[in-house]
């Protein structure tokens, strides 16, 4: 097994826009109080439901946690709502009813938490290479009673790790990897006919023409960007989505 953190779940927290920074500790920055963060409560509640209280204990795990133990950069706080939970959540637009979910680097449990919380139909399992990180997972999964969540240390290239989550319907990740590498680690955990959906910035389209011939040697095929979170973010986001041959 490689230790490299540049590769899966190297960073805790990064921004959907590769751009705008990755919100990881390389930059600490200023703290800020987690109380002095306000909830955009209507997107909340629109998002999550009767389980927006376990968003907001989500919320306070990444605030007052996670930014002690090196996850997330303290700067990205008075964002997590819009920038990343919420964000993230807006997957739950393109994932089927039922659906069995592998999320690909999960760092501190973005986006596979929150799309859990949102979706408890759904199934997930967080694939995230390093021990403090996949500590901090166990530790949310617990205290949330995530009942949908497993949380599993590996990477998604290994054989021990594809033989663990079986054929899934959807792999998700965000902020991974580039897309042709990203698809070479997630298109043999999809199910014939099941979906990879990356979260990507503004290099969405650069990189499905950059890197078609890659997708379609992992057997991926019609890759597509579609927008989502219309309805809960006040700038939507995109993700790739892929169809496995």
């Amino acid at each position: 097994m490689s230790t490299a953190e540049g590769r899966q779940g190297g960073r805790g927290v990064a921004s959907p826009n590769p751009s705008e920074g990755d919100g990881s500790d390389e930059h600490p920055g200023k703290e800020v109080p987690a109380d002095a963060v306000v909830e955009p409560t209507e997107a909340v509640e629109k998002a999550f439901g009767d389980r927006a209280d376990l968003a907001r204990q989500y919320h306070a795990w990444l605030a007052e946690h996670a930014t002690v133990r090196g996850l997330i950069g303290p700067r990205e706080v008075p964002r997590l709502w819009d920038r990343h939970i919420l964000n993230c959540a807006a997957l739950a637009d393109v994932v089927p009813e039922g659906a069995s979910v592998a999320d690909v680097g999960s760092g501190a449990g973005l986006p596979g938490i929150p799309l859990a919380i949102a979706r408890p139909d759904v199934k997930v399992t967080l694939i995230e290479p390093l021990l403090r990180r996949t500590k901090f997972l166990d530790e949310v999964v617990a205290d949330l009673g995530l009942t949908n969540v497993t949380v599993l240390r590996g990477r998604a290239e290994e054989k021990v790790v594809r033989k663990e989550v079986g054929a899934v319907d959807v792999v998700t990740s965000r902020a991974v990897a580039p897309l042709g590498k990203l698809a070479g680690w997630s298109l043999p955990l999809v199910r014939t006919g099941g979906r990879m959906i990356a979260m990507k910035g503004s290099s969405a389209a650069e990189e499905i023409e950059r890197d078609g011939k890659l997708i379609a040697k992992a057997k991926g095929k019609f890759p597509s960007i579609v927008e989502i979170g219309e309805s809960i973010l006040d700038t939507p986001t995109y993700v790739v989505d892929i169809t496995k041959k």
